[in-house]
């Protein structure tokens, strides 16, 4: 915990109490891709049924394949491309051409195709046809009907990962041939195939159900906020007057963190959110856990991409005692017209906001300094307790 002082704004709302036209708007579906259609076109379906700007998805399934595929509504599409490089889980059915006579052989070339593989991925499929490395974290072998010359295998591996090649390369392992019958995801990324599953009936019923009784029950069952997809990362909870000034593309600087995780190292992926829970933006790490819990100024996090709408929250920078001497500076000239430090500018300023890359403490700087003199800043000699959150510099 950085510190508890911080000034509630009565903007934006818990993820789980959102109104539903709000939760659409920050919404995720955990859906079970039927066996047929495209990806694209059962993301294209849900964007009708519901009646939503915009979809997107997790990454695409052959039409045959079944299985999870995270729908994502408006705002939440932002997230596609962190959740497209997820890892995955699938299931496979395959058919060896020929019978083998040791049946532990086939434990053993899947032992032999963990780790990193060479992929060239199928004729039929939508991508370039070029050699590419696929890590493969886990194989295990669930079932073999040695009388018709299937199985069934587990695998977990890196987004990108061709099963259908995989199957072809273990009939090559084995010396008879093989291909893939059948094909399910049973994880992508952080949502698995438990109760938060749905299928495209769940979805049209819901949505039915909401605008034939206005009942929202259904409906919520079936979109989650987008939070979820983000519980596995380091969070940074940020005081609620910073938050449009995220929203707007500024980095977070320190005197706007509340509370923050451990475990956070210099160019991680961080997520920053708000008092209620809500995800603001998704970051790079410029501070560890322990600069954060030592330092009273400098950048935290640079934003990646930006979650929630703007002016969510009101607008409260330019209001703290920095952001007001910092103006007065500028009037003065101490400051150039963009806020930077001139030759001009007081030696306590230059220490402590001179370097935004290098954390420092208002106590080193007095150290340097010396007792503040009358050119110093006020907020530098005495560090104010209110909220502040830099757009600029």
């Amino acid at each position: 915990m950085k510190t508890t002082h911080f000034t509630p704004l009565p903007c934006g709302y818990s993820p789980t109490t959102r109104p539903i036209d709000v939760l659409k708007h920050y919404g995720v579906i955990n859906l079970d891709k039927p066996s047929n259609p495209s990806s694209h076109e059962v993301v294209a379906w849900v964007k009708k049924i519901l009646k939503v700007e915009k979809t997107g998805h997790s990454g695409t399934l052959d039409p045959k394949v079944t299985g999870c595929l995270i729908t994502c509504i408006n705002n939440a599409t932002r997230l596609v491309k962190a959740q497209q490089s997820a890892g995955k889980e699938y299931v496979a059915v395959f058919k060896l051409h020929a019978k083998l006579d040791k049946p532990k052989k086939l434990e053993k070339a899947l032992d032999t195709l963990t780790g990193a593989c060479f992929q060239r991925p199928p004729l039929i499929s939508a991508v370039k046809k070029e050699l590419r490395v696929r890590s493969i974290y886990e194989l295990k072998l669930v079932e073999y009907d040695e009388e018709r010359d299937m199985g069934i295998f587990w695998v977990s591996c890196e987004a990108g990962t061709y099963v259908r090649t995989l199957c072809v390369h273990l009939g090559y392992l084995l010396g008879c041939g093989a291909h893939m019958q059948e094909l399910r995801r049973v994880r992508s990324g952080a949502l698995l195939e438990d109760a938060t599953m749905v299928s495209m009936h769940d979805v049209k019923d819901a949505q039915w159900h909401y605008e034939q009784y206005g009942r929202e029950d259904y409906l919520r069952r079936v979109v989650m906020p987008l939070e979820i997809l983000l519980i596995g990362m380091p969070r940074v909870v940020v005081k609620d007057t910073s938050v449009n000034a995220i929203c707007y593309g500024a980095q977070l600087m320190l005197p706007g963190v509340l509370r923050y995780e451990s475990g956070i190292e210099v160019g991680s992926q961080v997520v920053i959110i708000t008092t209620k829970g809500e995800a603001v933006a998704i970051a790079i790490a410029q501070m560890t856990t322990s600069t954060i819990a030592t330092c009273d100024h400098g950048i935290v996090a640079r934003t990646k991409r930006v979650i929630m709408d703007r002016d969510t929250y009101e607008k409260k920078w330019k209001l703290g005692p920095f952001a007001k001497k910092k103006a007065e500076f500028k009037e003065a000239g101490k400051l150039d017209k963009y806020g930077r430090v001139t030759d001009s500018t007081p030696e306590a300023w230059k220490l402590l906001f001179g370097d935004a890359d290098k954390a420092t403490t208002v106590k080193d700087v007095l150290a340097k300094v010396g007792p503040a003199p009358t050119s110093v800043p006020a907020a530098v000699a005495k560090p104010a307790k209110k909220v502040e959150a830099e757009a600029e510099a």
